[in-house]
């Protein structure tokens, strides 16, 4: 096998890819920044002296108009009008009516269901929706929902591998490929995802008693039947003895002429209910000025509030009264919601927010992995992930549910019935959805352009605005990829795969194929876990190509399509740390530590890679 001489061209590239994952793993800056950063970088090397462009002209921006960008978007947007119309929660609430009871069969009925969703929308999306659902019927079922998040955030992340526009990879898949080597149709990795999804389930079925931790059972949430106090709820829930109690700024109280924020802040604790000017006031604003004579809800520790209105001059009453009925556990309470990946929230604070005058909710602290937030709440920047633990009226929490920069967490509280059911054009969706999928099957339009027809479909029939269609697409993603894309030109142009492919193979002569591909799984396995599952791909699809190509030369019968295909599917592989964004949004709720990944996700990671390559085999 002849050698390849190294070059300066292939050092320049292999030090931005060693940038890249750096600046992935690190997180120093935000990935679609470092991903804007290392594209900048590579259009400067053509200003080195004596090093030709790796990456030319309008090929370094090609990312940006790329089919597989276009086919993204267009996927968001489909998957934002469904989520709108209300499909997917009547879908959701079918699962909640049939599901069962027992443990294995709501596990194996939600697990199914999202999998199957997320084949037509993006995972995190998927995994949002059924978040509730999940609580619901753990809390009906007396299931902890430790037991059902896991194997539900697993399901989302496996049904990125039932069509080719079910997840980011897949979707590049064809774009990468060579332009002598045949793309992929849209349901051909349909065998593929149908049997990882069956072995999640089954693996979940019959071992799911040993590896998924029991935590926090859903048994606490107020409902109609069943409502507590708000300091029984802290007191079991979250170990804090908070209590409402009820005070009168008499005419001798400092309070008075201070603003709602100014008494919070200086005393440490909540004001929930005031009135002023013959007005009650639930949630009030921060700046909202207390008087004589008006009467205040305060949250939080009882003896902290006792010392407060005995410090300030202050009346505190022996039981709620002006607010007995407002502040009831039938009225309000706690609850949790989660600020998931592409919300508007993040990076904002709930000071610049206006949580209150915006939500109605007073946020009192904030889980973030295990870091517990309390003393500077107002002013922490929000990140995705994060569970806010907050009080309010259940109508408000009500109100959160439709609104897609929070997941509610919190599934059992009184609700008020609504006139009609939350669905918004559902049969204008279900064809919009029809006529893209019918492009993609039946004409020989380009995926981008056929799913573009669906998407257009969604905002020409109402389903969604085209404002709501921008919301709905994650440009973070977008611009991550655009800009990862002549980074795996680079690789290709500069040689430098080649060079990995000559070299890899010097240290496998001899291996039989089914080696080699085992090898592409786990080297994609690992960048997925330390970088994103789109740098990943972009990376070493050209790298697989060329390894097979190499192969090929040797004699051996490696399909560069089948190494191609283990890179765009070995992407999903990723169950052993919360590095993904599914595992993330379910990590704070189910209770979870990296530990409980690790002992789920192992065995999981192992599964995935064997059937993964037993069914690729078997069909191509």
């Amino acid at each position: 096998m002849e050698n390849i001489s190294f070059t300066l061209e292939m050092g320049i590239v292999f030090g931005l890819l060693v940038l890249t994952i750096l600046l992935f793993v690190t997180e120093v800056i935000r990935i679609d920044l470092a991903a804007l950063s290392v594209l900048f970088l590579l259009g400067m090397v053509a200003l080195v002296p004596g090093v030709a462009p790796i990456v030319e002209g309008e090929a370094l921006f090609s990312g940006f108009a790329s089919n597989a960008v276009i086919a993204i978007i267009a996927v968001m947007i489909i998957g934002t009008g469904l989520d709108r119309s209300g499909v997917m929660n009547r879908l959701a609430d079918l699962i909640l009516r049939f599901g069962g009871k027992t443990e294995r069969r709501v596990m194996a009925t939600t697990s199914g269901a999202v999998g199957i969703v997320t084949s037509f929308m993006q995972n995190i999306g998927a995994a949002a929706l059924f978040m509730p659902v999940i609580n619901r019927i753990g809390a009906a079922a007396r299931i902890p929902r430790s037991r059902l998040l896991m194997p539900m955030g697993f399901a989302a992340i496996v049904g990125g591998t039932l069509t080719l526009v079910a997840s980011s990879p897949l979707i590049l898949l064809n774009d990468l490929l060579p332009g002598d080597v045949e793309g992929f149709g849209l349901f051909d990795v349909t065998p593929i995802g149908l049997a990882l999804l069956a072995t999640l389930i089954l693996y979940f079925a019959v071992l799911g008693k040993w590896v998924l931790p029991a935590r926090d059972p859903q048994t606490e949430d107020p409902d109609e039947s069943r409502v507590q106090t708000t300091s029984a709820w802290f007191r079991e829930v979250y170990g804090m003895d908070f209590g409402v109690r009820e005070a009168r700024l008499g005419e001798d109280s400092s309070l008075a002429g201070r603003t709602v924020g100014d008494f919070e802040a200086a005393f440490g604790v909540h004001v929930v209910g005031v009135t002023s000017d013959d007005e009650t006031r639930i949630e009030p604003n921060r700046d909202v000025e207390l008087k004589h004579g008006a009467h205040l809800a305060i949250l939080g520790p009882v003896t902290t509030i006792e010392k407060t209105c005995d410090s300030t001059g202050t009346v505190l009453k022996d039981e709620l009264d002006v607010f007995a009925r407002v502040l009831s556990a039938r009225h309000g309470g706690i609850a949790e919601v989660i600020v998931p990946p592409g919300s508007e929230l993040i990076g904002q604070t709930v000071r610049d927010k206006g949580m209150r005058r915006t939500y109605g909710i007073s946020v009192l602290r904030i889980q973030r992995g295990d870091d517990l937030i309390i003393e500077e709440v107002p002013d922490t920047p929000l990140k995705a992930g994060d569970t806010l633990v907050v009080h309010t009226p259940w109508e408000h929490l009500q109100a959160l549910e439709d609104n897609r920069d929070f997941v509610v967490v919190t599934s059992r509280y009184p609700r008020r019935k609504q006139e009609a059911s939350k669905t918004h054009r559902p049969l204008a969706a279900l064809g919009s959805l029809a006529l893209g999928l019918g492009l993609v099957l039946f004409t020989d339009l380009p995926l981008a352009l056929a799913l573009l027809g669906g998407a257009l479909g969604m905002i020409f029939s109402g389903v969604i605005s085209m404002d709501e269609a921008y919301r709905g697409i994650s440009w973070k993603t977008v611009f991550l990829l655009a800009s990862l894309i002549p980074l795996g030109l680079a690789v290709e142009n500069s040689g430098a795969g080649e060079w990995i492919a000559t070299n890899g193979m010097q240290q496998l002569e001899g291996m039989p194929v089914w080696v080699l591909q085992v090898a592409v799984f786990l080297l994609t396995t690992f960048f997925t876990l330390v970088m994103s599952n789109v740098g990943a791909t972009v990376l070493l699809v050209p790298l697989a190509v060329s390894f097979a190509s190499v192969a090929q030369g040797m004699g051996l019968d490696a399909d560069p399509r089948v190494f191609a295909l283990i890179v765009a599917i070995a992407a999903s592989n990723s169950f052993i740390l919360p590095t993904h964004q599914v595992n993330a949004l379910i990590m704070d709720p189910g209770g979870y530590r990296v530990a409980d990944y690790l002992r789920a996700g192992s065995l999981m990671t192992v599964l995935f890679m064997v059937v993964s390559l037993l069914v690729i085999n078997l069909i191509f």
